[in-house]
């Protein structure tokens, strides 16, 4: 593959890349790394299958891909007992692989070398140069807005700094609410001696409810192992008001999951309500903005299809 071929599949469906010459040097190199961390704390979603499909994006662009499952993270972040978390995390590798991730991809839990004495030194160095105002700025927002924070929420931004250097990371991914660490990173990384990652920045689904972000812990996701069954329930009491494409997450999951497969989408009505309509994305957005298409409908199409495309993945966990 050309180096443009990469570069134009890397940055497919991606809002930021900082930066994109810095991009262009990592391809050049022989040997290379991109990394993404997850807590391992709930069931894989839709969310985090936008993630993992970027991961094999960089893998088919030649980047060697690490998985991080944060145990360590996910504790201090109250998510359980090790032994809960690493349940968790033998799940997740199982849905990561599911998804289409490559043999060669490296998954990696946070406790084989988070407790280690230089990995502890590291820490410890990079919270002698971060105000404490700097490491709440990088905090989860969800974190951040709570009235009596944790000492280890401030630790956690630290860690997965941290961490990148570990990993030898050429390249981190995630979505647009880890930009305040990945920056962080890059601030600080240098003055330790390590060349900073490139980082760059996907899109955040919306919650099924309408809210922010999608989130296992927040009961608004559709788990990328859900049944038909409850993959049409899901969508039908989502949030999707007449009308309304933007933060719309109907109309997101089509974006993300069902035009990245096909040109169009088939919305079935009966003759007495229009008949049926094939549409491109462009025309999908026009028509719905318009009135023209019922959130029903819209719903009924969109539950077909994403059962559909995610069939594979249902049929591999249940022989993995």
């Amino acid at each position: 593959m050309e180096l443009e071929s990469k570069i134009e599949l890397i940055s497919r469906g991606t809002l930021e890349i900082v930066t994109p010459d810095e991009l262009e040097d990592k391809i050049k190199k022989e040997t290379k790394t991109a990394y993404i961390g997850f807590e391992p704390s709930g069931k894989i979603h839709l969310g985090h299958a936008i993630t993992i499909r970027k991961m094999m994006d960089l893998q088919e662009a030649g980047f060697k891909i690490k998985i991080l499952l944060a145990d360590l993270h996910a504790y201090l972040n109250g998510k359980g007992s090790l032994e809960e978390i690493k349940e968790i995390s033998d799940y997740n590798i199982r849905c990561f692989r599911a998804l289409g991730l490559g043999e060669d991809t490296e998954f990696i839990l946070g406790s084989t070398f988070q407790t280690g004495e230089d990995y502890t030194y590291k820490v410890y160095e990079l919270a002698l140069s971060t105000t404490l105002a700097r490491a709440k700025r990088s905090m989860a927002q969800i974190t951040r807005e709570s009235k009596d924070h944790k000492v280890a929420e401030v630790i956690y931004p630290l860690m997965q700094v941290i961490d990148m250097m570990f990993l030898e990371t050429d390249l981190a991914l995630g979505g647009m609410e880890q930009r305040k660490i990945h920056m962080l990173a890059r601030e600080n990384l240098p003055k330790m001696g390590y060349e900073p990652p490139v980082c760059i920045h996907t899109p955040l689904l919306h919650g099924t409810d309408g809210s922010d972000k999608m989130s296992s812990s927040k009961e608004n996701f559709i788990a990328i192992d859900d049944t038909p069954d409850e993959i049409k329930a899901k969508i039908k009491k989502s949030y999707c008001p007449q009308g309304q494409v933007e933060g719309n997450p109907i109309i997101e999951i089509a974006e993300h999951f069902i035009f990245t497969e096909t040109d169009t989408l088939l919305i079935e009505r009966p003759p007495k309500f229009g008949g049926n309509l094939e549409l491109t994305q462009e025309q999908l957005k026009d028509t719905y903005q318009k009135e023209e298409l019922h959130p029903l409908d819209l719903k009924n199409a969109v539950a077909g299809k994403l059962t559909q495309i995610f069939e594979p993945v249902r049929e591999y966990l249940k022989d993995n």
